[in-house]
C-alpha cells in the first residue's frame, strides 16, 4: 500500500515553526500594519465587551431589550447618535456570540448542556418570573425556551469575559510598540503567547442578581477557564469555521454551495476575501468600521502611501486585520503544542510536528500564502 504524500507546503510551514520563526513573514510594513490594527481593535474589544457583559448582567430575560447597546447610558444626544449611526457597532460582537452557540465545542458547550446547568438556570428562570405572569405563562407553554435564552445570555458574558482579556493584551502591546520594546513580528506573536499563558486559568465565571439574591449559572466549580472553554473555541470558530456571507454563496440547499457539515466550514477570518467588506450582508464591515476610528497615526501613514490612500481603508483594515490574526494563530500554536519546541526527545518532536501538522493542513486553503507576500 503506498503511503499518503505529505503536501510539502505543510512540512515547510511546520519547520517553521518549530524554527522559531512566524507564520506572518517578517518586514517593517507587517510589524506597523498588524501592531497598528491590534491597537485599534484593542480599543474596540474594550467597548465589545463591557457591552456584552453588561448585556448578560443587567438585560438577563429581557425579551425586547431595545436599550442594551446603551450600557445603561439613556439620554436625547446618545440615542440621536445611535439612529445617526455615530456608535460603535455592537452588532457585530453578537455576530460573533451567536457564530461561538452555534458551532459549539469545548467545556462552555458541554457544561451549558449539562443538567447541573439547567437546574441552576430554572432557578434563576423562575425568580425572574415570579411576578409576571406574561413569562410565567410563556414558560409554561414553552419549558425550552428561556433555558436557550439564558444559555445564549451565558455566551455574552463568556465572550465578553474572553474579549476583555484580549482587549487588555492588545493595548499593551501597542504601548510597548510605542515604547520600543516590540521591533519584530516574532515578538509580537511571543508577546500574545505568554498573554495566552498567563491568562490560560483564569475563571469563567456567570452570576445574576434577581430581587437583591445572587443566582450563580456558572459557578468556579464549573471548572470553565479561559484557554481552553473561551480561546480555543473562539479561535475555531471565528478564525476558522465562521459562517457564510449573505451574498458571496447561495443559501440554497439545492445548490450545494454550503457544506451540511459545520466541522468542514471555512468561512472564518483567515479564509475570507477582503474585497467585499464594505458590502451589504458582510459583518465583518461593521468591525472595520469601528476600527477606523482608531486607527494610530503610523498606520494611518502607511496606508496613505497605497495607490488609493485612505479611500479604501475599510478593506486596508481587513487586509492588516488578517494578517494579525495569523500571528494570534501563531501565538495560540506555540503555546499548545504539547512539548517544548526545544526537546531533544525524539518522540516529542514526533508529537509535536503531528500537533502542527494537522493545524497547519487546515490553513492550506486559508490566505496564508498570500500574507506571505511581502
Amino acid at each position: 500500500m503506498k503511503k499518503a504524500r505529505i503536501n510539502p507546503q505543510i512540512t515547510t510551514y511546520v519547520d517553521r515553526l518549530l524554527q522559531g520563526k512566524t507564520l506572518l513573514p517578517e518586514s517593517p510594513e507587517n510589524l506597523i500594519e498588524v501592531v497598528g490594527v491590534l491597537a485599534s481593535y484593542g480599543i474596540v474589544l474594550d467597548a465589545y465587551s463591557k457591552n456584552l457583559i453588561f448585556i448578560a448582567d443587567q438585560q438577563f430575560l429581557v425579551l425586547f431589550p431595545i436599550f442594551k447597546y446603551f450600557n445603561g447610558e439613556i439620554n436625547p444626544s446618545k440615542i440621536l447618535r445611535y439612529f445617526w449611526h455615530d456608535r460603535i457597532n455592537y452588532e457585530y460582537a453578537e455576530y460573533c456570540m451567536r457564530t461561538m452557540l452555534w458551532h459549539g465545542g469545548g467545556g462552555l458547550d458541554t457544561y451549558l448542556d449539562s443538567d447541573v446547568f439547567l437546574t441552576r438556570c430554572r432557578a434563576a428562570i423562575a425568580a425572574k418570573v415570579r411576578g409576571n405572569l406574561l413569562m410565567r405563562s410563556l414558560n409554561r407553554l414553552f419549558p425550552d425556551f428561556l433555558p436557550e435564552q439564558v444559555r445564549q445570555l451565558a455566551y455574552y458574558s463568556a465572550l465578553g469575559q474572553f474579549w476583555r482579556i484580549m482587549s487588555d493584551m492588545f493595548n499593551d502591546l501597542a504601548d510597548k510598540y510605542d515604547q520600543g520594546k516590540i521591533q519584530s513580528i516574532g515578538q509580537v506573536v511571543e508577546h500574545i503567547k505568554a498573554g495566552l499563558v498567563a491568562d490560560a486559568a483564569t475563571p469563567i465565571t456567570y452570576a445574576v442578581n434577581i430581587d437583591g439574591q445572587r443566582y450563580e449559572l456558572i459557578p468556579d466549580s464549573a471548572g470553565l477557564t479561559f484557554l481552553p472553554d473561551t480561546a480555543i473555541p473562539y479561535v475555531e470558530t471565528i478564525f476558522f469555521r465562521g459562517t457564510p456571507f449573505f451574498g458571496t454563496v447561495s443559501y440554497n440547499a439545492q445548490a450545494q454551495q454550503i457544506s451540511p457539515d459545520q466541522s468542514r466550514f471555512d468561512y472564518g477570518a483567515l479564509y475570507a476575501d477582503p474585497i467585499p467588506i464594505g458590502g451589504a450582508g458582510i459583518p465583518p464591515t461593521m468591525l472595520m468600521q469601528d476600527m477606523r476610528h482608531y486607527v494610530p497615526d503610523y498606520l494611518h501613514q502607511l496606508y496613505q502611501q497605497t495607490p488609493r490612500g485612505e479611500a479604501d481603508i475599510r478593506v486596508q483594515l481587513c487586509q492588516s486585520f488578517q494578517k494579525s490574526m495569523f500571528c494570534v494563530t501563531n501565538a495560540a500554536l506555540n503555546g499548545l503544542l504539547p512539548f517544548p519546541k526545544e526537546t531533544d526527545n525524539p518522540e516529542e518532536q514526533t508529537a509535536n510536528r503531528k500537533f502542527l501538522s494537522e493545524w497547519v493542513e487546515r490553513l492550506m486553503d486559508s490566505r496564508l500564502d498570500v500574507v506571505q507576500i511581502v
